[in-house]
């Protein structure tokens, strides 16, 4: 499935499913009565002496990986035609019956709902809950789900399996059970925070991103654990498998204000892999403040995510705004150790966005923090041209420097959030405006050299609102790489209570520059470092 078909479908099922819009009221499943047995028949007494059974643990799920890994990859079945034939308005038309969700038992506060297996999703996942260390799996039957207008010739196989899952949780309010995570398609899922819509997705494996031999891994079974009454967290389970790699996955969620997941993964490659990507996130930024090469809409700005944030293995915050670029561009950011990066949504405006429904200004920020030594490598950017909001255009992710091997496992984890608010994330200042424009004066009539552009850099946050007081101590160093800089100054903002930088530069036609800059003072830095690609382009 491609990103621009993701994105669509996605899209889609937040509108028609409910996942970004009013939550729903879930009923609590009763608990089926027990068959007594036919009179005058007795009972069987269990063995004295029977071993007890083996709980189920993440470490059956390592061992279902490697044994797979050890054999070829088996391509999906076909489903059944009357699925395969589905549109995208008949498929969302099938949706599960809230009153027959699982994981209610025993007074769980989590609650579940599957996913109808037809149109892009051709490959049914088969869903287990796990109660009382015991794996079960989910049977498919008809009356889980209301069809809507579709109808069916014949009935289904029963045998069918789930599209996929998504769990709810009472996150907005005690009284109603919010949608919490998704999972469907490949090896997407979706996770929320108190107050968050959807937007971003987070993907379990990426194998050769943005090139046009992608591989997209997929989860081909799920084992849920069954939450018990107060239950703060739930775990999931899953199989990860492609042709090049099979791979075992645990998600630990804790449903907050930030919903937080632990995943700790083990991957078993079949093959070499030599563009692996370790917690990729895709979002979609189709044109904001830095970047209006679209002007025909009421919107003045339509993203998911408005930058790339890292917090570098020496300490140094980076801030990259993202791009809508006229064609496919690469950013590396050359790493030992990254203490964490994400997609994140600063502008938190609504006038910005002035999208009634689609609530640009709520979608989550996902901040990827590894546990452990994740060694060398780079977090890539893959920024990707799109001439519409419905297409997720960026991609950013971990790429080790070391390819896997066949034969060798490869083990790692790492924390996920979901948030609205990243200012505590570090505590310099942060780039919260990125504008450009001609390096003249305003009604100046003085010529502009080729290839020069102003770029003007808000800086807020941290201890600025403290040294806006004494400006004189505050300087800006910018760098620049392929390039050179004619001028650069800051003048105190007191709109932001921060300082507003503008940078001149001048880059030869055709040539990619890289530019980069920050506030100290003395010899401390006050703020994280803005970085942005610009190229030249001949004038005329």
């Amino acid at each position: 499935m491609t990103t621009t078909d993701r994105r669509r479908v996605l899209g889609g099922l937040s509108a028609a499913l409910c996942l970004s819009a009013a939550p729903s009221v879930l009923l609590a499943q009763q608990p089926r009565p027990q068959t007594p047995p036919p009179q005058g028949q007795p009972q069987t007494p269990p063995p004295q002496n029977a071993a007890p059974q083996p709980r189920f643990s993440f470490e059956d799920v390592q061992r279902r990986a490697r044994e797979i890994a050890a054999v070829a990859y088996e391509p999906s079945a076909s489903l059944p035609e009357a699925l395969a034939k589905l549109d995208y308005d008949s498929w969302r038309d099938i949706r599960f019956r809230p009153e027959r969700a699982l994981l209610a038992q025993n007074g769980s506060p989590f609650r579940m709902q599957m996913f109808h297996p037809g149109f892009l999703f051709t490959r049914p996942v088969t869903v287990n809950v796990v109660r009382d260390g015991v794996p079960t799996p989910v049977p498919y039957a008809a009356n889980l789900f209301d069809y809507g207008k579709v109808k069916f010739d014949k009935p289904l196989p029963v045998n069918l399996g789930f599209a996929g899952f998504r769990l709810h949780f009472p996150l907005n309010d005690p009284r109603v059970f919010d949608e919490l995570i998704s999972f469907i398609g490949a090896s997407y899922f979706r996770v929320l925070g108190r107050g968050q819509r959807y937007g971003l997705s987070a993907r379990g494996l990426s194998i050769g991103a943005g090139t046009a031999s992608e591989e997209f891994p997929i989860f081909r079974e799920f084992w849920i654990e069954q939450p018990a009454a107060d239950a703060e967290r739930v775990i999931i389970h899953t199989l990860l498998d492609s042709p090049s790699v099979t791979g075992a996955f645990r998600f630990t969620i804790y449903p907050d204000l930030d919903t937080v997941i632990d995943v700790a993964a083990t991957l078993y490659p079949r093959v070499p892999i030599e563009k692996l990507g370790l917690a990729p996130l895709t979002s979609m930024f189709f044109t904001g403040e830095n970047d209006r090469r679209f002007f025909d809409d009421f919107r003045s700005e339509l993203h998911d995510s408005d930058g790339l944030m890292i917090h570098s293995g020496s300490g140094e915050w980076i801030w990259r705004p993202l791009r809508n670029p006229k064609q496919q561009a690469v950013s590396s950011f050359v790493e030992r150790n990254v203490r964490g990066f994400g997609l994140m949504q600063r502008d938190r405006t609504f006038e910005h966005y002035q999208d009634l429904d689609l609530a640009y200004e709520l979608r989550p920020s996902y901040w990827i923090e590894p546990q452990g030594d994740w060694g060398e490598g780079v977090v890539e950017l893959i920024e990707m041209a799109t001439a519409d909001e419905t297409n997720d255009n960026i991609v950013a992710l971990w790429a080790p420097k070391t390819p896997l091997e066949p034969g060798r496992e490869f083990s790692f984890a790492y924390k996920l959030t979901a948030m609205l608010d990243s200012s505590d994330l570090h505590p310099g200042g942060r780039v919260i405006n990125t504008y450009q424009a001609k390096p003249k004066a305003l009604g100046s009539g003085e010529p502009v050299t080729e290839g020069a552009r102003r770029f003007i850099v808000d800086f807020a946050g941290g201890d600025l609102d403290y040294h806006v007081k004494q400006p004189e101590k505050v300087e800006i160093v910018p760098s620049i790489a392929y390039g050179r800089i004619d001028r650069a100054f800051i003048v105190p903002n007191q709109k932001t209570k921060g300082f507003r930088a503008f940078i001149d530069v001048v880059v030869e036609p055709g040539q990619l520059a890289e530019m980069r800059a920050f506030l100290r003072s003395g010899g401390k830095a006050l703020t994280e470092t803005w970085s942005y690609p610009w190229r030249s382009e001949a004038q005329g």
